[in-house]
């Protein structure tokens, strides 16, 4: 049975850079954790319900409302995994997997909703003070709840690095915030039992300020993506590995972007004049396996094709397309032919 429930949950490949290798695959995958971690989420609040009803705590109710808050998130961005499996359409010619980044603002919404509740009990929590019961109870679901919640967010946060998911990272993070939380609210009831009454109500502030800290950490993520931003080293190796390639002999432009827990790309390569069509076709296709080795959630590059003359790009190139391009990218291709040019540095 144990072995069964493992296998369930845990990725099956032994090479943790081999573990999802398609988007079919990381799509499911990411769907299950979501699925999982829900559960796990609404287990968790619905016990510190319970507790919140019988003692009162604020601190607790603060928890309890970012659980809640997480698990009502999950199903968007159960949706939007869903949504990015679909086929393009002319409408949407590169697919529906953008759907993930808004789905993660939308969830950094939810979070913002919550904490503004946090801070609007908290502080009516301070002004009047509620007196606690059962605070050996709230003690337990704190504990219960920094349990739950860790290994929720330990699950999540793997998941969304194997497969590039920065919404289900998010979410990972999300729950982490909430196992904080749930520290916070025992470090309330210590408080209260060390006989300061409004502990309760400075920890629920405090969770709202811890709260935030993660919000932010996951807008950076997020829409760093929606602006097409990679991390440096990934277009870095993308070079590298066009490089190796044989065949190519210059290499010019190179980018990437992200597209939900995708990514996709394109090059500008330098290629023999002498070589048929076919042959430099196939030159590009051998730098289109090997970059999708090499980025592991890489589904698709376009490679666009150079002449050169003794391993150096004529000019005159893009006489008919050049002049559409702005000044910038005109002065770097010139730049990158100068920097062909025997002697050059």
């Amino acid at each position: 049975m144990w072995a069964r429930i493992k296998h369930t949950v845990t990725p099956h490949a032994h090479d943790a850079n081999d573990a999802i290798q398609t988007a079919e695959e990381s799509s499911k995958d990411g769907i299950r954790t979501a699925w999982i971690g829900l559960a796990g989420m609404m287990a968790t609040a619905i016990a510190q319900m319970v507790i919140v009803a019988v003692s009162g705590s604020i601190a607790l109710l603060a928890d309890t409302i970012h659980n809640l808050g997480h698990a009502a998130t999950t199903i968007p961005l159960i949706i939007a995994f869903r949504l990015g499996r679909r086929a393009a359409s002319k409408k949407f010619s590169y697919g529906y997997r953008r759907a993930e980044d808004l789905v993660g603002l939308f969830i950094s919404l939810v979070i913002v909703a919550s904490i503004v509740l946090i801070i609007w009990e908290s502080i009516d929590a301070l002004v009047n003070p509620h007196p606690l019961a059962n605070l050996w109870w709230v003690f337990a679901a704190g504990v219960v709840g920094f349990l739950g919640n860790e290994a929720v967010a330990v699950y999540r946060i793997r998941t969304g690095r194997r497969i590039g998911s920065a919404a289900l990272i998010a979410e990972g993070q999300h729950a982490r915030a909430d196992g904080y939380t749930s520290i916070a609210v025992v470090a309330g009831v210590l408080g209260v039992w060390l006989g300061f009454a409004r502990a309760d109500a400075i920890v629920g502030l405090l969770i709202a300020v811890a709260i935030t800290g993660i919000l932010i950490n996951s807008l950076v993520i997020i829409i760093r993506r929606l602006m097409d931003g990679v991390e440096p080293a990934t277009i870095d190796r993308m070079r590298t590995t066009i490089t190796g390639v044989a065949g190519v002999e210059t290499v010019g432009e190179v980018r990437a972007r992200w597209s939900g827990h995708r990514m996709e790309g394109d090059a500008e390569i330098g290629v023999d004049s002498r070589l048929s069509v076919t042959e430099a076709h196939d030159v590009a296709e051998d730098v289109q396996h090997s970059l999708m080795h090499t980025v592991g959630n890489l589904d698709r590059v376009t490679v666009h094709i150079h002449p050169t003359v003794n391993g150096v790009m004529p000019d005159g190139l893009h006489e008919l397309s050049g002049h559409h391009a702005t000044k910038e990218a005109r002065e770097a291709y010139r730049a990158r032919l100068a920097a062909q040019r025997p002697g050059a540095r």
